[in-house]
């Protein structure tokens, strides 16, 4: 049986694999999921938090429940995009144990994208998924 993700770090581009992503995904034809950006809202309405891990354990939450949702885990995730306000490595990697926990050893391909801003002014980080749906 053909594997219906694959994901590939070849040796000829740095090993993203290493760090807990892939440089390549490919996808053999089915039902996607693309689910919106998440982020730090608790589905009871609690506040925002100020710092960028708590606010990304909140995303993650949010995360798996719309992977859940829609039917995938996160070993169906093709592709991840996270959008950081001010992204700088310092930030990023206060994020980064959170997202590795999302992706639950899967490696999806991984996207991070510095931004001035998000939808409000509170929210430091937002990610956006798409998954093969089994």
């Amino acid at each position: 049986m053909t594997q219906m993700i694959q994901r590939m770090n070849p040796p000829s581009l740095p090993d993203a694999g290493a760090i807990g992503y892939s440089q390549i995904t490919t996808v053999e034809p089915g039902r996607m999921a693309y689910i919106s950006g998440q982020v730090a809202i608790d589905p009871d309405g609690g506040p925002v938090p100020s710092g960028l891990a708590d606010q990304t354990d909140i995303v993650v939450r949010n995360a798996r429940a719309a992977l859940a949702a829609a039917g995938a885990t996160p070993q169906d995730l093709v592709m991840v995009r996270v959008y950081v306000v001010d992204l700088t490595p310092d930030r990023m990697n206060a994020s980064m144990p959170s997202l590795l926990a999302l992706f639950d050893g899967a490696q999806p391909s991984v996207t991070g994208i510095g931004v001035a801003a998000l939808a409000d002014p509170q929210f430091q980080i937002e990610v956006e998924m798409i998954a093969r749906v089994p």
